[in-house]
């Protein structure tokens, strides 16, 4: 069995359609998330959301629940814990969608020998300008859900994953966020049998991120 590692964001979505067209399409989404707030870590993508993406996308989605701001020592427990029994337990191969960051494909290899389990990187070596494109002109639809300050404009929180936001971005920066100059929450895309439709909820920050939170449209927006 193939499992997705799952953000909620583009990369992962990419590494969906790249699994599907090569005909290694995963049975199951694996994401990990903070046992206090339920939330994708730095993402601060909801569990609702997520549902409803895999939902959208026609996989189940297994949540692994790590303590906050985990040591590498306790997620990889947590996640050696999760492997152990059902459902993963059966997931002999992992998919991650990685572009090329070396030393955090290195940690994930091994991570994953260490449990006998298979490291799967669909996008590894594309052109990540020509991925990003891509995303846009295949159709995808995604909101920018987290900035680092240090890289990129906070202005540009909130913004639809367009070809006007690539412009916007500076120089200096990825266009597909590879050195986490942003995250992103897909909506809609290639894959998806219906929109996860949301509305923008509250923006917080600290002295180097922003965020925004989304909610499914529907639903009470948090303050």
């Amino acid at each position: 069995m193939l499992a997705l590692s799952w953000s909620g964001g583009k990369d992962c979505a990419m590494a969906l359609g790249a699994l599907r067209a090569a005909g290694r399409s995963p049975e199951v989404l694996l994401t990990t998330v903070d046992e206090a707030g339920g939330d994708v870590p730095l993402h601060r993508v909801g569990a609702a959301l997520l549902e409803a993406q895999a939902a959208a996308v026609g996989l189940p989605l297994v949540r692994v629940a790590i303590p906050p701001a985990a040591s590498n020592v306790s997620y990889e427990q947590r996640l050696g814990e999760a492997f152990a029994a059902p459902p993963l337990d059966a997931v002999d191969a992992v998919a991650f969608g990685d572009l090329f960051l070396e030393d955090v494909r290195a940690y994930r290899e091994g991570r994953m020998a260490e449990a006998g389990l298979e490291a799967v990187f669909p996008l590894w070596g594309l052109d990540t300008a020509a991925q990003a494109r891509a995303f846009v002109d295949d159709g995808f639809r995604a909101t920018v859900v987290c900035v680092d300050s240090t890289q990129a404009p906070p202005a540009l929180l909130g913004r639809p994953f367009d070809a006007a936001f690539l412009r916007d971005l500076p120089a200096s920066a990825d266009l597909c966020g590879e050195n986490g100059e942003f995250h992103t929450f897909v909506t809609d895309g290639p894959g998806f049998a219906t929109p996860v439709e949301v509305v923008p909820g509250a923006r917080t920050a600290d002295d180097r991120f922003a965020w925004l939170a989304l909610e499914l449209a529907g639903r009470p927006v948090s303050a």
